[in-house]
Formats: structure tokens, C-alpha cells, sequence
């Protein structure tokens, strides 16, 4: 799907508030409510648009420590890989993993109440993960920038 300029200012806007109406949407970038509403529901449908989110402050949901845990793996076939995959996505406080090259197979962000249940995290569920061979937790100090936006 190619973008023009009025769906890159439409999305624009959906990404500073998804709770803008059409109607705000489209006062903003200038068009109607039909053309803005239908540009809409195409970049949903086509995928541009994946979903929409709330993003919640950490520290007020009691989340405040933030671990970033480099994970590699013993063996790198598909199946034992495929295994690791399915444990991660069982663990909520797991809140992104991505699949690294380097020395390093996969960077997890992880989100924990404090040092304690980060351990618990990291003994009881963590390194029983099928295929674990080395973890590397590194601990974020503090947060310089942390954004959304991509347009």
C-alpha cells in the first residue's frame, strides 16, 4: 500500500491521540469526514494501521523497574526455537522481544514491581524456558527516550 501525504498527516494525528474523532482528524489535515473515515479503515485493513493501544506510565501501575535481558540459546534449530518463542509470549512481564543477530539470539524488555520479583521472574520462569543457554540482564537507570511515533 502506498502512502500519500494527507494518510502520512492522518496517522499523524491517530499516533499523538487515537481518541481523535474523525471530525478533529479531519479539520486537521484538511478533508472531509468520508475521505478521512475511509482512508481509515483502509490502512487498518490493509495493516498499516495494527492497533490501538494505551500507553501506561510504569511507575504508576507499579511496573517502575525496567531489565533488558540479552538471551541466547544452546541449540538454533526451528523446533527448540520455536519453543523459546511460545515461553516468552506466556510470560506478561515480558513486554517486547525481538529476535537479534550478534553474539546474542533475542533482547527481551521486561518490566517488574521491584529487584525481588525481577529475580523471581528471572529463576522461576525465565531460565526454565525450554532451550536457555546464557542471560545477560541489564538494568535501565533511567529512560532518555522512549517514543511511539514513526511518522
Amino acid at each position: 500500500m502506498t502512502l500519500d501525504d494527507k494518510d502520512i498527516s492522518i496517522l499523524r494525528e491517530l499516533q499523538q491521540n487515537a481518541k481523535s474523532s474523525v471530525k478533529e482528524i479531519a479539520e486537521k489535515v484538511h478533508l472531509s469526514t468520508t475521505p478521512v473515515h475511509e482512508r481509515i479503515k483502509r490502512m487498518e485493513q490493509s495493516g498499516v494501521i495494527k492497533q490501538y493501544a494505551t500507553l501506561l506510565n510504569h511507575n504508576k501501575v507499579n511496573k517502575g523497574l525496567m531489565v533488558i535481558c540479552y538471551v541466547s540459546l544452546k541449540q538454533h534449530d526451528k523446533k527448540e526455537g520455536a519453543k523459546f518463542i511460545k515461553s516468552i509470549l506466556s510470560f506478561n512481564e515480558v513486554i517486547e522481544c525481538y529476535s537479534i543477530s550478534g553474539e546474542f539470539d533475542f533482547m527481551l524488555k521486561v518490566v517488574a514491581q521491584s529487584m525481588e520479583s525481577y529475580y523471581d521472574f528471572h529463576v522461576n520462569k525465565l531460565s526454565q524456558a525450554d532451550n536457555i543457554g546464557h542471560v545477560q540482564s541489564v538494568f535501565v537507570m533511567g529512560v532518555v527516550k522512549e517514543t511511539h511515533l514513526l511518522i
